[in-house]
């Protein structure tokens, strides 16, 4: 499997950190207002990613924070006479109604900021006591000339940066470049203790805290839409690797913007199509088909008709299902597909392990669909061709559902989101020792239907009926 990654601008063999296992975090939401579709392409992109390295057989602990204290969610609060928390919890609540009306799978662990104050003065303490960060008036800032690689990630040339970064210039800081670690408390915000001052984080921060609160100082996969790129990744590598001393992400995925028209999609230029009015108009399945017919690295450009034709392009692989349970339901499967058949899975797993390659990857799915109805006909009088074609369309379903599409279907071979949230956390409570904690978590997830056994090799979760 080879993926583009940003930090080195080419395609790389993934070999990931512990062999079998996929430790990835993916950038949240600031959560002040509904999702547009711009937020639901990286969230399907990222959830197709998740999905396939599922397919593939690792492992995967996904995170995905929620950025739940900024300028934007304590405006709203001002604006509306409550309390920034109950912007927060409000706009969580509606991100998690809107992400599953598009199909995407919940997080192992959703962290919020607010909950990982603590983790993130203490990365800001150990910068400041190795030197690259500096207390005025009590703030805190990150010293980017003590951290030479800074601007490796975007490509950014610094001396372009300090000639723009003085069109706004703080003279309190050493450096216009430099960043905010902590902002100090001003009247009617909320705030926390430290021990340069009452205050808050600042935002590139908490990924780094709270990424590596859950998956270690050096981690597989780190992603988000590409407008993260700078400032925010790349502040976020150098106040880790700064603090640590190791690599921070090995890879870096970036996703495509949405446009309208000429222009980004953006809630700051007014142009947001929110994601509850889309699924009013079109299905998860269509809406997904549609953004998986562009690589996601690219620019896409919303069109109501196109996704649209993505709903009729599914009619035939759906109507195919549907006719061979309704025929066939108990039919066996033939032990193997005919060797005409056994080439649409290969073209479509070469296509994803080229940097998640979709539009190629639909290819080898439409094109297995249309052989699939060609067997049809004669499967009504052929037992052996109707054990093929029950075989190949089990195989089809597992393509597309590898791809999020239809995945409503069947669920997945492993454990459910929630379970495999619910075992991580178990992981974590047992290595903090609090057992008492753990004990509390297998009996939910036994009360899910599953078991959890404790090897070796790390925990083996079953169905309780296996």
């Amino acid at each position: 499997m080879k993926i583009y990654n940003t930090l080195t601008r080419r395609k790389e063999e993934f070999v990931p950190l512990t062999p079998g296992e996929v430790r990835m975090y993916v950038c949240g939401v600031t959560v002040y207002d509904l999702c547009h579709i711009g937020h639901a392409r990286s969230a399907i992109v990222f959830d197709v990613i998740r999905r396939y390295f599922h397919y593939k057989g690792y492992r995967v602990t996904f995170v995905k924070n929620f950025t739940d204290v900024d300028d934007k969610i304590i405006n709203r609060a001002q604006q509306e006479g409550v309390p920034a928390l109950e912007v927060s919890e409000r706009f969580i609540r509606e991100f998690r109604e809107d992400m599953a009306a598009i199909g995407v799978w919940p997080a192992h662990v959703e962290p919020k900021a607010t909950e990982h104050i603590s983790e993130m003065i203490a990365l800001i303490e150990r910068l400041i006591a190795g030197g690259f960060a500096y207390v005025v008036d009590g703030d805190v800032y990150f010293e980017i000339r003590r951290f030479p690689p800074y601007g490796r990630l975007s490509g950014k040339n610094l001396d372009e940066l300090l000639a723009g970064a003085r069109v706004d210039v703080d003279e309190r800081k050493r450096d216009p470049r430099d960043f905010a670690l902590w902002k100090a408390a001003k009247p009617g915000e909320p705030s926390w203790p430290s021990r340069w001052g009452p205050g808050r984080p600042g935002w590139h921060v908490e990924c780094s805290a709270m990424s590596m609160r859950y998956l270690g100082e050096s981690f597989d996969i780190h992603g988000g839409g590409e407008d993260l790129i700078f400032p925010h990744h790349e502040c976020e590598i150098a106040q880790s690797e700064s603090s640590t001393g190791k690599p921070f992400a090995r890879y870096w995925i970036h996703n495509g913007f949405v446009n309208l028209g000429a222009e980004k999609m953006s809630k700051s230029l007014g142009n947001v199509l929110a994601i509850r009015e889309v699924v009013k108009r079109h299905s998860a399945d269509a809406l997904r088909l549609w953004m998986l017919g562009t690589h996601y690295r690219h620019p896409i450009e919303w069109s109501e008709a196109r996704v649209r034709e993505s709903a009729r392009a599914l009619e035939r692989p759906v109507r195919l299902l549907h006719d061979v349970r309704a025929f066939w339901s108990g039919a066996h499967a033939a032990p193997e597909l005919p060797g005409e058949l056994r080439g649409f899975r290969a073209r479509f797993e070469a296509a994803m392990d080229d940097d998640f390659n979709t539009p190629q990857a639909l290819g080898a799915i439409f094109d297995f669909s249309r052989a699939l109805y060609e067997r049809l006909e004669r499967a009504h009088a052929d037992a052996e061709a109707r054990g093929a074609l029950v075989a190949g369309v089990a195989e089809l379903q597992a393509l597309m559902q590898a791809l999020g599409l239809l995945a409503g279907a069947v669920e997945p071979a492993g454990p459910p989101p929630e379970v495999e949230r619910l075992v991580v956390e178990r992981g974590q409570a047992r290595e903090r020792r609090d057992f008492m904690r753990a004990d509390e978590l297998r009996a939910e997830i036994q009360g899910l239907g599953w078991a959890v056994e404790d090897t070796a090799a790390g925990p083996r979760v079953t169905r309780r009926d296996a």
